[in-house]
């Protein structure tokens, strides 16, 4: 390579680049590429590479894979799954993922390690550049102050830095970076305090040879965790089976609860798998991997997500459900909308007409997931109160149409303009919610928002 005195290779060009090539940044590279728009990812690790996350791929998330045609049957490694198991008080009830005008009737389970790199593999095939071990630094910019372009640090096999960077330059930029949020912060966007925040840990465990939850095509949720003793632990759980007969346990906690960033969340995992060994055969000597955990930025906490130049897709943006923290899908469904407007936004003329097209982004997500994020948000507010939590499992786990109905609000599978009474209730719900308008949601940061404890 030639690097000039700084250290920076000679610019290189593309029609758009993207920042990170998780589930956002693959499938905007898909949807761009099958475009036949000339699109370069720099990607900060290798594949495959570990991720946080609870490996569900909810209906959502299979839409978007099914438009992207991406095979996943259960020879191919893929655990099919029909609905959710809701734990809590002793009960367990069943629900089904709804049937509905828009969404497939299943969900998946595959691990991200798995995941990652097919949806990369994927946007490959279809002519996309994926870079590996290219860590971004920092957005570079116009003289009139468009980010267009990005600058990365190359990394060496074991992940080390080496000191040397390129340079990217692109018309379009898109920051599909993750939680890490490296673009849109060196872009000068900052974190909104009126968003929820959560974290989540996860580990995998080893089923036993005999236990029929090998065979399991229910993902399972546990609204109350209780440990060896029975005692309850704060937060929400989840067991999601593999294919490979490892189950994918974890546990989430909204800084909504007095006792987020006061605990050791690894210790309350382990003393909740302790509770597991009657029902599912784990415990701590079944385990099979590091206990991990990373922030769930929910509820658009990251706007505006678009500034000249720069698109914010996926965890990059906060686009994480505060009803359940599921992330994936609201993702994929972002990238592909920025890659809609971004193929057209090149076909216009000028700069300014390009971002005339761009600036529609936001008004798009916030229309489409606006009311959800704000009525998820003042969920998270209700369900801090331990009070109301408890009231409202004591009701909902009697009653199972209504339990059947929280859970389709809850994952977002309602029709946008269907007629069934939980569409319309959504509506009417939505409609009554200020923070849900494209305002409330566009609008900065309240400048005396209180700042969540610290997850890091």
């Amino acid at each position: 390579m030639l690097w000039d005195n700084g250290g920076v290779e000679s610019t290189t060009r593309t029609q758009v680049l993207i920042a990170g090539g998780g589930p956002a940044g693959a499938t905007a590279a898909w949807h761009l590429a099958n475009a036949g728009i000339e699109v370069t990812v720099l990607e900060k690790t290798a594949y495959p590479r570990e991720k946080v996350c609870g490996d569900g791929l909810t209906p959502q998330a299979v839409r978007e894979m099914d438009l992207m045609g991406i095979p996943h049957a259960a020879e191919d490694g893929w655990q099919r799954i029909r609905g959710l198991r809701l734990v809590a008080g002793g009960r367990a009830v069943e629900v089904p993922w709804p049937k509905t005008q828009t969404w497939p009737d299943h969900a998946l389970v595959r691990s991200r390690n798995d995941f990652d790199e097919i949806l990369a593999n994927h946007a490959r095939a279809a002519g996309a550049t994926i870079l590996e071990r290219h860590s971004v630094t920092t957005v570079l910019r116009a003289e009139d102050g468009a980010v267009n372009g990005l600058r990365a640090e190359l990394l060496d096999g074991r992940g080390r830095k080496t000191g040397e960077f390129r340079d990217f330059h692109a018309p379009i930029v898109i920051a599909a970076d993750g939680n890490s949020t490296r673009t849109a912060v060196s872009a000068g966007l900052a974190k909104r305090d009126d968003r929820p925040m959560g974290v989540a840990v996860r580990a995998y465990y080893a089923l036993p040879e005999d236990s029929p939850r090998r065979h399991d095509d229910w993902m399972e949720s546990w609204l109350q965790l209780p440990d060896a003793r029975g005692n309850l632990l704060p937060g929400y759980g989840w067991l999601f089976p593999l294919p490979d007969g490892t189950v994918n346990v974890g546990l989430g906690i909204l800084d909504t609860s007095p006792q987020f960033g006061k605990l050791n969340y690894r210790s309350i995992l382990k003393d909740w798998s302790g509770a597991l060994t009657e029902s599912w055969g784990l415990s701590e000597e079944t385990r099979t991997s590091r206990i991990l955990s990373a922030a769930l930025p929910m509820g658009f906490n990251r706007t505006p997500q678009h500034v000249p130049g720069m698109l914010l897709v996926g965890d990059s943006a906060g686009m994480v459900s505060p009803f359940n923290g599921e992330g994936i899908s609201f993702a994929m469904e972002a990238a592909r909308m920025a890659a809609d407007l971004a193929v057209t936004a090149l076909q216009r003329p000028t700069a300014a007409g390009r971002e005339a097209e761009l600036s529609r982004y936001p008004v798009l997500t916030q229309e489409t997931w606006g009311g959800h994020f704000a009525l998820g948000t003042r969920f998270a507010e209700l369900i801090g109160h331990p009070a109301v939590l408890k009231a409202a499992l004591a009701t909902g786990m009697r009653v199972a149409p209504l339990l059947r109905s929280v859970v389709q609000v809850m994952a977002n599978l309602v029709d946008e303009r269907g007629t069934a009474p939980v569409d319309r209730v959504v509506r009417l719900l939505e409609s009554a919610v200020p923070a849900a308008t494209t305002q409330g949601l566009a609008a900065g940061p309240r400048p005396d928002a209180p700042s969540p404890a610290n997850v890091g």
